[in-house]
C-alpha cells in the first residue's frame, strides 16, 4: 500500500521521465478511445448517426476549449508554478498560490454555467450555423444531444483546474488517469445506455465520463494541500496576470475552433458519413499525437515556466531543444508507419459491422494525409507552451491568424483538387491508391485533412522563426543534425515495413481480421526494429536519453521528489 501511495503522489524529476508516465497512461487512454471508436463504427457505420453524434460535440467542446483551456494552459499553470517556485516557509507565496486556484476555479464555474445555459437555450438557433447541410430531422437530434452534453464542460472545467495543481506539482500519474476514466464513461454509454435510451445514451455517456474525469483527481489534489474556499477576487494581482495571458490564448483557441468549424461546415455539405470519416481518421492520428506530442508538452511546461521565472534562458533553450528533438525521435517513425500501414490500421481498428470497405479506404486515405503533418502537429503544443512559459500568449494568437487564413485557402484549393472535374485529381487519387473509388465516393472529404496538414506545417515554421527572435537562439544546428538522422532512419524503417508488407501479402491470407492484424503487426514490428537498428548505427542521442529514462523508471523505486535540479532538467530531458 505504501509503494502504491508513493506512485500516486510521486513527482517527476525530468521532462522525459514525466513524459513517459503521461505517455504510457495516454497510450491506455488512446487504446480505450480506439475501442470506443470501434464500438461506434461497428454499431452505426460511417453515416447519419455518427455525423449527428460528432456534430453534437462541437458546441460543448467549443465552450470547454475557449473558457477552460485558455485559462489553464496559458495563464494558470505558469503563474501558479511561478508562485510555488518563489514560495518558502518564510513567505506567503504558497497562500497566494492557493487563493489564485480558488479564484480561477470559481470564475470558471460561474462562467461555464452562464455560457452553457445560454447555449442550451439558443441551441436551436446556433446548431444550424455549424451544420448547414443537415436535414431538419438531423438538426433536431444534434440540438437534443448537444443540450445533454453541455453538462460535460462544467465538470471538465472543474477537473481541469484541479489537474493544473497536479501538473504544477509534477504529479502526472493521477492527472494522466483522468482521460482513461473519461473514455470508460463514454464506452459505458455506447455499450449499455444506447440499448436503453438510443442515441441519447451516447450523450449521457459523455457526461458520465466527465464526472469520472473529475472524481479520480480529487484525492490526490486534496493530499497536495488544496482546500476549497469560496473566493472570487478579480482584483487579485495574480488573477489579473492570469486574465491578461488568458485573453490572447482564448483568441488563439477561437481560431482553432474556427478551423474545426470550417471543417464541420464543409463536411456537412458533402456525402453522408463525410464528417464521421474525418473524425475517425482524426482520432486515429491523435493516438500518437497525444502519446508523444502532448505528453512531452504537458511534462515540459512546469520546467520551462520555472526556468523562465529564473530568467535562465540558457537552460531554457537546452530543455526546449532537447524536448523538441525527443518528440521528433518518437513521432517521425510512427508517421512513416502510419502512412505505410494505413489500410491495415483502419481495417483492424474500425473494420467491423456496418463499417464497410469504402469507409475503410476513405478513412485510410485521410489518415495518410494526416501522417504527412504529424511531426508538425506533435511539436506545436511544445512550442506554444514555450511562449506561455515566457508569459507571452499574444504571439501564438497573431501567428494563429495567419494559419487560419492558410487553412481556409488550402481548404478551397484542395476541394478543387479532389473534385471530379479537373485533371489534377487523377494524379492525387493515384498517389493515394484510391482511383477505384472515384465512381462511388466524394473525394472532397480528403480536402479536410489536407488543409489542416498544410496550416499546421505553416504554423510550426512561423512559431520557430518567431521563437528564434524571442530567445536569441534555438540550438538549430543540433536540431537539424538530429532531424536528418531521424528522417533517414524513419525512411529506412518505412522501406523495411513496405517490403515486409508485400512479402506477407503473398503468404498471409488477409480476408479475415486475424490475417490483416498479423500482416500489419509483423510488418510494423519489423519496421520499428529497423528504425532502432539504424538509430543505433547513427548513434542518435535521443535514443540514449529515452533508453536511460526508461531504465530509471522501470528499475528504480519510486519516491517523492522534494527538490528541483534545473541543470538535470535541461540535460536529462
Amino acid at each position: 500500500m505504501f509503494k502504491f501511495k508513493n506512485i500516486i503522489n510521486s513527482q517527476s524529476r525530468t521532462i522525459t521521465s514525466a513524459a513517459i508516465i503521461i505517455g504510457a497512461l495516454s497510450l491506455v487512454s488512446r487504446l480505450l478511445g480506439v475501442f470506443r471508436d470501434r464500438i461506434l463504427a461497428s454499431h452505426f457505420g460511417a453515416g447519419d448517426t455518427l455525423d449527428i453524434y460528432y456534430a453534437a460535440f462541437r458546441l460543448p467542446d467549443l465552450v470547454y476549449n475557449l473558457v477552460v483551456l485558455g485559462a489553464i494552459s496559458a495563464g494558470l499553470i505558469p503563474v501558479f508554478t511561478s508562485l510555488l517556485a518563489e514560495a518558502s516557509p518564510l513567505n506567503r507565496k504558497k497562500q497566494e498560490a492557493w487563493r489564485l486556484i480558488n479564484s480561477v476555479l470559481n470564475f470558471i464555474i460561474i462562467g461555464l454555467l452562464l455560457i452553457c445555459g445560454l447555449f442550451f437555450v439558443f441551441a436551436e438557433q446556433i446548431i444550424p450555423l455549424i451544420t448547414p447541410g443537415f436535414s431538419a430531422e438531423k438538426l433536431a437530434l444534434v440540438v437534443s444531444l448537444s443540450r445533454i452534453m453541455f453538462l460535460s464542460p462544467v465538470l471538465l472545467g472543474i477537473s481541469a483546474v484541479l489537474g493544473s495543481i497536479l501538473q504544477s506539482f509534477k504529479q502526472f500519474f493521477v492527472y494522466s488517469l483522468a482521460p482513461i476514466f473519461y473514455n470508460i464513461g463514454i464506452i459505458v454509454g455506447a455499450i449499455y445506455l444506447v440499448d436503453e435510451w438510443g442515441l441519447y445514451g451516447l450523450a449521457w455517456g459523455v457526461v458520465f465520463g466527465a464526472l469520472l474525469h473529475l472524481l479520480i483527481q480529487l484525492p490526490t489534489v486534496f493530499s497536495s494541500g488544496y482546500r476549497y474556499r469560496p473566493i472570487l477576487n478579480w482584483r487579485d494581482k495574480n488573477v489579473l496576470r492570469v486574465g491578461r495571458m488568458t485573453i490572447p490564448r482564448t483568441m488563439t483557441l477561437v481560431l482553432n475552433q474556427l478551423n474545426i468549424l470550417l471543417v464541420t461546415m464543409m463536411a456537412s455539405t458533402l456525402a453522408a458519413g463525410s464528417l464521421a470519416i474525418f473524425n475517425l481518421a482524426n482520432n486515429l492520428q491523435s493516438f500518437p499525437l497525444g502519446i508523444f506530442g502532448v505528453s512531452f508538452a504537458v511534462a515540459a511546461l512546469p520546467t520551462l515556466s520555472v526556468l523562465a521565472v529564473k530568467k535562465d534562458l540558457g537552460d531554457f533553450v537546452v530543455a526546449l531543444s532537447s524536448t523538441f528533438r525527443q518528440i521528433l525521435f518518437l513521432i517521425v517513425p510512427v508517421s512513416v508507419l502510419f502512412y505505410v500501414l494505413r489500410a491495415q490500421i483502419v481495417r483492424v481498428i474500425l473494420g467491423a459491422g456496418e463499417f464497410g470497405w469504402l469507409d475503410t479506404r476513405l478513412t485510410a486515405a485521410s489518415l495518410a494525409i494526416f501522417a504527412l503533418s504529424l511531426f508538425a502537429q506533435s511539436v506545436l503544443p511544445l512550442l506554444i507552451r514555450a511562449f506561455y512559459a515566457l508569459q507571452n500568449s499574444k504571439t501564438p494568437f497573431y501567428l494563429g491568424l495567419v494559419s487560419l487564413a492558410v487553412n481556409l485557402i488550402a481548404l478551397l484549393f484542395f476541394c478543387w483538387v479532389f473534385s471530379f472535374d479537373n485533371d489534377f485529381s487523377f494524379f492525387t487519387a493515384a498517389i493515394l491508391k484510391i482511383s477505384d473509388l472515384r465512381l462511388v465516393a466524394d473525394l472532397r472529404i480528403l480536402a479536410l485533412p489536407a488543409a489542416i496538414s498544410v496550416s499546421s506545417i505553416v504554423n510550426l515554421i512561423l512559431l520557430l522563426i518567431w521563437l528564434r527572435f524571442k530567445i536569441g537562439r534555438l540550438d538549430g544546428r543540433k536540431i537539424i543534425d538530429s532531424s536528418l538522422r531521424i528522417l533517414f532512419s524513419a525512411l529506412g524503417a518505412g522501406l523495411i515495413t513496405y517490403s515486409l508488407l508485400q512479402l506477407l501479402n503473398l503468404i498471409v491470407p488477409t480476408e479475415k481480421f486475424l490475417g490483416i492484424f498479423a500482416q500489419g503487426l509483423l510488418a510494423g514490428l519489423g519496421g520499428l526494429a529497423g528504425y532502432w537498428l539504424l538509430g543505433w548505427l547513427l548513434n542518435m542521442e535521443e535514443m540514449a536519453i529515452f533508453v536511460s529514462a526508461m531504465k530509471k523508471k522501470l528499475l528504480k523505486k519510486v519516491s517523492p521528489a522534494v527538490a528541483e535540479d534545473v541543470a538535470r532538467e535541461g540535460e536529462g530531458v
